[in-house]
């Protein structure tokens, strides 16, 4: 199956995705979920052939830093790699602003191998977001 990843401004698929993904399946509450940070956000919307939302992304700035954040896949597409995608086109949307030094993200503990992949590294001190285990992480662009 063909997916293609791109900027978007269909929050509202990409919200629907998060809801799917981090209210329903991971219990994360929604207004922890819901902030406003969507606002100045890049998001990212991966759609299938026929043209279904199948997972997102988003990165926005913090001085020199590119935070990546609210990566979610759903359960049809994951294992397909489609993750990785997610995270290798928030990263080559981070290289292309010269200012920025460094990615950042926080990792669902059980994921910080996935990211270490890519080069992250984790950073501090585990902490509790969404009422799931998280660590921070970062790399140098």
């Amino acid at each position: 199956m063909t997916v293609t990843i791109a900027p978007t401004e269909d929050i509202k698929s990409c919200l629907a995705l998060r809801f799917e993904v981090f209210v329903e399946e991971q219990n994360v509450p929604l207004d922890e979920e819901i902030d406003d940070l969507d606002d100045i956000a890049t998001h990212f919307l991966a759609v299938d052939e026929a043209g279904v939302p199948v997972g997102t992304a988003r990165v926005f700035e913090v001085g020199e830093t590119g935070k990546i954040g609210r990566v979610c896949v759903v359960k049809s597409q994951r294992g397909t790699g489609l993750g990785a995608r997610l995270i290798e086109t928030c990263l080559e949307e981070l290289r292309k602003r010269p200012h920025l030094k460094k990615a950042k993200l926080g990792a669902q503990n059980h994921a910080i191998g996935f990211y270490e992949r890519f080069g992250f590294r984790t950073m501090g001190e585990v902490y509790m977001d969404g009422g799931i285990p998280h660590t921070d992480m970062v790399l140098d662009l």
